[in-house]
């Protein structure tokens, strides 16, 4: 009799012996692998909100090193470029007779951190022009453009300064 009753008492303490170590090693593996998944989502910290004002001419780019991409492995940093394309003055020069008033555009060019490349317009003043696109999460503006005036009817075209914002945030 003495014998069942060590028994008795025994067979439930093997039990939280054996199931005792178990389950603290199932609830350290779920612990694990909930530190791992939030690890995961931590590790993928926020873009740092950037805005930089650039002064092209046609034909000159700009690289824009805030935006750039962390190379991989041994690889340097890619960064997206943009160029000012062409500008588009259609404008009616001074002491010219004209049936409408004209526009100015820019075309631009951006070349992505992967190679791959798209081009938009800007204009405040031509039909459905914006003065401002995203494009591959980058928000470009026109601030402005020198010279202003229209040229003389006579003039050579003017060699256009265009001042271009971009930012990273959405334009307001």
């Amino acid at each position: 009799m003495k014998t069942t009753n060590l028994r008795a008492i025994l067979r439930p303490m093997l039990r939280q012996l054996i199931v005792l170590p178990v389950l603290v090693a199932v609830m350290g593996m779920l612990h694990a692998c909930g530190s791992a998944s939030g690890m995961g989502k931590a590790a993928a910290p926020a873009a740092q909100r950037f805005t930089a004002t650039y002064v092209l001419q046609q034909g000159g780019s700009v690289t824009i090193a805030q935006a750039a991409t962390p190379g991989l492995a041994g690889a340097t940093a890619s960064a997206p470029v943009v160029k000012l394309e062409r500008v588009n003055d259609s404008r009616c020069r001074v002491g010219a007779v004209c049936v409408w008033a004209g526009y100015i555009s820019y075309s631009f060019t951006l070349t992505g951190t992967d190679g791959s490349t798209s081009s938009f317009v800007l204009s405040d003043s031509m039909p459905n022009g914006k003065p401002s696109v995203t494009q591959n999460g980058l928000t470009f503006t026109l601030a402005g453009v020198e010279p202003q005036a229209v040229p003389a009817k006579n003039e050579a075209t003017p060699d256009y300064r265009v001042s271009l914002r971009v930012s990273n945030a959405p334009s307001s």
